[in-house]
């Protein structure tokens, strides 16, 4: 069986802690932002686990 390729737009997107986990940015806090509340935009800001049901496929993108 081939070694499997990172896919280099999922290894700019995700981060894989010492644990395991995998963390990912959320969405939304790229433009039109004016409209957005600070505690919002703050809350986007931070980084969040991926849901048990992407986990597989995450891993897969990434190379493990």
């Amino acid at each position: 069986m081939p070694k499997l390729k990172t896919h280099k737009g999922a290894a700019k997107r995700f981060k894989i802690t010492g644990s395991g986990r995998i963390l990912r940015i959320k969405a939304f806090k790229s433009h039109i932002l004016t409209k957005k509340n600070a505690n919002r935009k703050r809350r986007l800001g931070q980084e969040i686990e991926v849901s048990c049901g992407d986990i597989k496929k995450v891993k897969r993108l990434l190379g493990r």
